[in-house]
């Protein structure tokens, strides 16, 4: 199996923290060599180990941000 590589090129958030020290981050990270994107997961307190989670394009970012921007706004 080949070995995932990803180099964090812009760290932008620690979103939460749990007790094991755990964070859920938000990052615009290159995976194996690729155009960096913005990504959403969960590493190890030393970034040796990372969760599942999702990449985005700025496009999709964008998206996101107004999604979430209208559902908080919205006050249901």
């Amino acid at each position: 199996m080949k070995e995932i590589q990803y180099e964090i090129v812009k760290e932008i958030a620690v979103l939460s923290a749990s007790e094991s020290g755990y964070t859920k981050e938000i990052n615009f990270i290159s995976w194996n060599g690729k155009e960096p994107k913005y990504d959403i997961r969960s590493f190890s307190p030393n970034r040796g180990k990372c969760g599942k989670g999702i990449t985005l394009t700025a496009d999709e970012a964008a998206a996101l941000l107004e999604a979430l921007q209208n559902e908080l706004n919205s006050g249901d």
